[in-house]
């Protein structure tokens, strides 16, 4: 069982590298925003009792895409040199969405958000080099 479990966590990593390039920091706080938003879109169903699971399998399904694109965006730097710039610039989009829609989330969930993480997804937004639209409710 303990090959078994290693031999997981290992081939997990070879896809991980493939597929995205590895894992940055960058990475990393991707997935901690995809998982604070998505938690607190479920905490905000529950709340407003809109919360089935079909709803949670749509918010995992767009998680899941994001870091689709981010993997497409991988494959497009390495056939065009291998420096990390498309896929970066993914990532900084995803992270200007998530950071963005989880404020939202917070923000109707009553909890207060500082002026200094609002200013954050507007430095967000530059860097992703794409405009957010701030009308779409995002989960």
């Amino acid at each position: 069982m303990d090959a078994l479990f290693k031999t997981i966590i290992a081939g997990s990593g070879a896809v991980i590298t493939f597929l995205l390039g590895g894992w940055t920091n960058l990475m990393t706080v991707l997935l901690v925003f995809i998982l604070i938003d998505f938690a607190l879109g479920v905490t905000l169903a529950g709340k407003n009792g809109k919360l089935t699971s079909r709803e949670m399998w749509f918010g995992v399904t767009r998680k899941l895409g994001s870091l689709a694109i981010v993997a497409v965006a991988h494959m497009l730097d390495t056939i065009l040199g291998d420096a990390h710039l498309i896929r970066d610039a993914a990532i900084f989009f995803y992270l200007a969405g998530e950071l963005l829609s989880l404020t939202e989330n917070a923000g109707q969930l009553g909890i207060p958000i500082p002026s200094v993480v609002s200013k954050a997804v507007e430095v967000l937004r530059g860097k992703s080099g794409e405009k957010i639209d701030t009308d779409q409710t995002h989960q």
